[in-house]
């Protein structure tokens, strides 16, 4: 029987490993539903190629400018999820969420109750807004399949256990491009340096954030809420090697761990065959040789300042969504080589004790129109207050 599959940002790395997984067993997999924020050449090419007959184009201009060409294949495009699923009357067995940024948000809330499981690689939409998340997927009983490698690691490690067992959680940095460089070095390193990702195959935005250390901050608040657990809990432990995503150390003297090779076609099929454990990667033998001299490194303040971000409360207020856009529009000023690396984050820094932001850090939003307007309060603040080319 062929599982029906749902798959958000498939124009993305997330989207294009999640195909690249089911087109070696297409025949147990059905693709009914793509989309992309405005790369219609793309998934119109995936559309083709996996017999999908609904499209999402999120993005208004390129929606409209290729209705036409979507339209003579016989392929249905759309404008928004709720558009596309309207008359769905049966639930997909799983839907992959590859969209990236806040924009992912609003897309999901909207998809869960079409699907009975939901893998999730979308940190800014977890950060964001978990408690509307969490309290939809509770109301349509779908089950929540974290996708990040560390979050589904510690998942798969804590499954049977009990929450009073476990002592610490240990989240793995490879320490990006500049883990042996002193900061003061690298203050106006240009971006493409800061690209160069030693491990991984990422985008622009998530590669910067690897290289000072804010996405594992941001997944530190991911887990905090995924696994509803206080920030005591958790910890982080640099791994250059990048072979094992996440250790659990619990009271009763034992600790576990998962390792895997660098690449997320692991957490995602392993999402896919959800119910039947018979996914085979192709290099799957144990590669000890990376477990020898592993050289963990416990992260520097000094070279990463931003981890003083990790002091502050994570309590679904407004201080996750202005800690969320303020990154963004600073790596974004960054990768226009418009500010320096060290202001990245020296002004994030400066910027989340600026009082016109600290006045909505006890407050909570009500709905996802709270977190678009606070969103839009950081951009045009930041837009009339960056002093570039710093």
């Amino acid at each position: 029987m062929t599982k029906d599959i749902f798959l958000l940002g498939s124009t993305g790395s997330i989207g294009e490993t999640t195909l690249k997984v089911i087109k070696k067993d297409k025949s147990n997999f059905n693709v009914k539903l793509l989309s992309t924020n405005k790369n219609a050449e793309k998934i119109y090419k995936q559309a083709i190629q996996f017999g999908v007959k609904k499209v999402v184009i999120f993005d208004k201009k390129s929606y409209l400018n290729n209705f036409k060409k979507f339209k003579e294949k016989k392929i249905k495009i759309f404008p928004t999820i709720k558009e596309a699923l309207k008359k769905n009357r049966k639930k997909s067995f799983l839907t992959v969420n590859g969209i990236a940024g806040i924009e992912g948000l609003e897309p999901t809330l909207d998809i869960i109750k079409y699907s009975n499981n939901l893998a999730m690689a979308n940190k800014e939409s977890i950060i964001c807004g978990w408690q509307f998340i969490r309290k939809e997927l509770q109301k349509r009983h779908t089950r929540f399949i974290p996708l990040d490698s560390e979050h589904f690691s510690i998942s798969s490690l804590i499954k049977d256990e009990s929450k009073k067992n476990i002592k610490k959680i240990y989240l793995t940095a490879s320490g990006g491009p500049f883990l042996y460089k002193n900061l003061k070095n690298i203050k106006n390193i240009k971006p493409k340096f800061a690209l160069n990702h030693p491990n991984w195959k990422m985008g622009k935005k998530i590669s910067i954030d690897s290289a000072t250390l804010m996405n594992k901050i941001f997944e530190i608040i991911e887990a905090i809420k995924i696994f509803d657990m206080e920030r005591s809990k958790f910890d982080i432990l640099i791994h250059p090697k990048s072979y094992l995503h996440a250790i659990v150390n619990f009271k009763n003297g034992l600790t576990k761990l998962v390792a895997h090779e660098t690449t997320m076609q692991i957490p995602i099929a392993n999402a896919l065959y959800l119910t039947k454990n018979n996914y085979i990667y192709k290099s799957s033998n144990f590669n000890y040789h990376k477990l020898n001299s592993l050289n963990f490194i416990k992260p520097n303040i000094k070279n990463f300042p931003l981890l003083k971000i990790l002091n502050y409360k994570f309590k679904n207020t407004y201080f996750e969504i202005i800690l969320v856009s303020i990154n963004d529009m600073l790596v974004k000023n960054y990768l226009l080589n418009k500010i320096s690396y060290i202001s990245i984050h020296n002004k994030m820094l400066e910027l989340l004790k600026k009082p016109y932001f600290i006045k909505y850090y006890s407050s909570k939003p009500k709905n996802i129109n709270d977190i678009k307007f606070m969103v839009e309060i950081v951009n045009q603040y930041i837009i009339k207050n960056l002093k570039v080319n710093d």
